[in-house]
């Protein structure tokens, strides 16, 4: 992937998160609303952030979810199962420092080497099913957004037009900027900012948007077979950080249907 350009750069997509593990301190959790919003507490300590911060979320639906991640840990806490918790805190602490629009831009550069843009000439049953999976999605979007997009199966990938980054900057514009780090981390779990807005707009499911970015990976399991332990695992694990991702920006774009639901939940 990385040959093809993708942006492998540092800070890219990456929340930080504290020691993969740790022996659990605390019995009790809980959520209260303080002045800047809506505050972890584990037993009676307030949660922090990596850098110390005051760990306090927008939205009493995130403070849950965040919550109940923290209450689902059994003797060890185990942070890399924690993804909203991690982009928390990557929201809070902004580690690589950028603002919005930086955010945007970064999001909109991964549309040049997108997964769903990239086809493959030979062997000739891969670029069928490429045509068949992912020419769908494209077309959606292109007809959501108003935009041009189109594939290619050139290194250099498709020429995307001027005006389709400018209604992506534009769109992503309306969103604020925890939603925005999880669409970027949810990009860059799936490798396509296409797949991202069709998960987003709930246009499609997080196993399909999975699916699809898996697509060429799970055709080459299909011919030659796998580890299948490693390949579930791997399977698994990018459906929790998609999913985790996706929930992310709706409950952080105050969407009182979203909070509602998860409240009844």
């Amino acid at each position: 992937l990385a040959a093809r350009g993708r942006p492998v750069g540092p800070g890219w997509g990456r929340p930080y998160a504290p020691p993969a593990e740790r022996k659990r301190f605390y019995q009790n959790v809980s959520i209260s609303q303080g002045e800047g919003g809506f505050e972890i507490n584990l037993d009676h300590r307030k949660l922090k952030t990596p850098q110390a911060k005051l760990f306090t979320v927008p939205s009493e639906a995130l403070a849950i979810a965040v919550a109940t991640e923290w209450d689902s840990q059994k003797d060890t806490i185990k942070f890399y199962t924690m993804h909203l918790t991690t982009l928390c805190n990557t929201a809070l602490d902004n580690p690589t420092q950028r603002n919005k629009a930086q955010l945007i831009r970064a999001a909109v550069k991964f549309l040049e080497t997108d997964t769903v843009c990239y086809r493959v000439e030979e062997p000739a049953a891969l670029a069928e099913l490429q045509k068949k999976e992912w020419d769908p999605i494209v077309a959606w979007a292109e007809k959501r957004y108003n935009v041009a997009i189109g594939s290619s199966t050139s290194i250099m990938g498709p020429n995307i037009p001027a005006s389709t980054r400018d209604t992506f900057v534009s769109h992503l514009a309306s969103y604020n900027m925890w939603a925005l780090q999880g669409i970027e981390y949810v990009i860059t779990q799936l490798k396509s900012l296409i797949l991202t807005m069709g998960l987003i707009d709930r246009h499609v499911t997080v196993e399909k948007a999975v699916l699809l970015s898996r697509l060429e990976e799970e055709y080459q399991i299909q011919r030659w077979g796998n580890v299948e332990w490693a390949h579930d695992y791997d399977l698994c694990e990018l459906r929790a950080r998609a999913a985790a991702g996706t929930l992310f920006v709706h409950l952080c774009s105050e969407s009182s249907t979203v909070k509602h639901k998860l409240l009844q939940d």
